[in-house]
């Protein structure tokens, strides 16, 4: 079988609840490798949008879910920021432009932090980029990945901060992006002098399309376990309910 669209392969996937510091329950759910495999590392993600349609369940994000761990081993947590919605249901609280949001990013590392999930790395999208960078230095992650930045809500200060740090900062440009294309990502992401920016040819901000989709998942997995790599494109096991 090919391995394309929204197949779930096997995984145990859990609905989890988040708690945040300001007295809101999040929901989200976490994927991990199934049994007897323990991941090698896992996947924080921080999803686009919410006032423009984003949520857990924006795609990339679902599909990383649905196939990184049986490919590559990977937990993927995926959870809604305050005020979002998904069919899992809906995150207490009310969207805050990426402010009270650090209060979510911080839930979800102390989730990790309580399961013992190994190597965490925040992959976010668009406005999860954001958070990202203005946040993810407060944690114990091994680097941050940007898919389509904007840059729109993290200060030039924000990102040069960032140059001081040891962690990886990787950053992945499509060519027709929307908001900041390859140029102008590789000028404002210079402050931080161990950046990789990773210009995707034909890419677009949503990631439309399969190809953009193996991609994506391709640069996460060679940031956090290339030992994974090539990521295969069939699957002869069984697939999940």
């Amino acid at each position: 079988m090919e391995i394309r669209g929204p197949v779930l392969l096997p995984a145990r996937r859990e609905d989890i609840e988040l708690e945040t510091l300001d007295g809101l329950t999040l929901v989200g759910e976490l994927a991990v490798p199934e049994s007897p495999r323990e991941p090698v590392a896992t996947l924080v993600t921080l999803h686009p949008l919410p006032t423009a349609g984003g949520f857990m369940d924006s795609h990339i994000l679902r599909k990383a879910a649905g196939r990184l761990p049986a490919l590559a081993d990977l937990a993927v947590l995926r959870f809604n920021t305050r005020g979002t919605t998904s069919p899992r249901g809906t995150s207490e609280g009310a969207f805050d432009g990426g402010a009270s949001e650090a209060f979510d990013v911080a839930a979800a590392m102390d989730l990790v932090r309580q399961r013992g999930l190994p190597r965490p790395w925040l992959v976010g999208w668009s406005f999860g980029t954001e958070l990202a960078l203005k946040y993810g230095r407060d944690h114990d992650v091994e680097g941050i990945i940007l898919l389509s930045p904007p840059l729109h809500r993290a200060t030039a200060a924000e990102v040069a901060a960032w140059d001081g740090d040891t962690r990886a900062v990787v950053v992945v440009v499509p060519e027709f992006d929307d908001y900041l294309r390859p140029a102008e990502a590789r000028e404002r992401f210079a402050a931080i002098s161990h950046a990789t920016v990773i210009d995707v040819a034909g890419g677009k901000h949503l990631w439309v399309g399969e190809t953009q989709t193996r991609r994506v998942l391709t640069e996460i997995v060679a940031a956090v376990n290339p030992d994974a790599l090539p990521l295969p494109e069939e699957w002869d096991g069984p697939i999940a309910d």
